[in-house]
């Protein structure tokens, strides 16, 4: 499969964001979903063969990292997409925040 086909599943794309920074293990990747270790391992296996994760193994434990020069320009559109997502929700915070205020004052 090839990356854009890869992280076109949203469920991929927010594996790639947990390990953009940090290396975890299978374990605590599939801890942050709402499907089974085994849905979750299924979608490390699609971005560990489209060469978009690394892969440690060390034990019986297997860690994964994103690997961002594999990306190439999907890396930059990725984070773009992030940080657009970080800023939109900081913005329905501080809206949130704004109308708290403004109700606590009106009484």
């Amino acid at each position: 499969m090839d990356a854009v086909r890869a992280v076109a599943e949203p469920r991929r794309r927010e594996i790639l964001r947990l390990v953009w920074d940090v290396e975890l293990s299978a374990g605590e990747i599939a801890e942050r979903f709402d499907v089974t270790f085994g849905a979750v391992s299924q979608h490390l296996k699609v971005l560990r063969e489209s060469g978009l994760v690394t892969l440690r193994q060390d034990g019986k434990k297997r860690f994964y990292r994103a690997d961002r020069e594999a990306l190439g320009p999907l890396a930059a559109y990725l984070q773009s997409m992030w940080a657009t997502k970080l800023d939109t929700l900081a913005e329905l915070a501080e809206a949130a925040e704004r109308a708290e205020r403004s109700e606590g004052t009106d009484s």
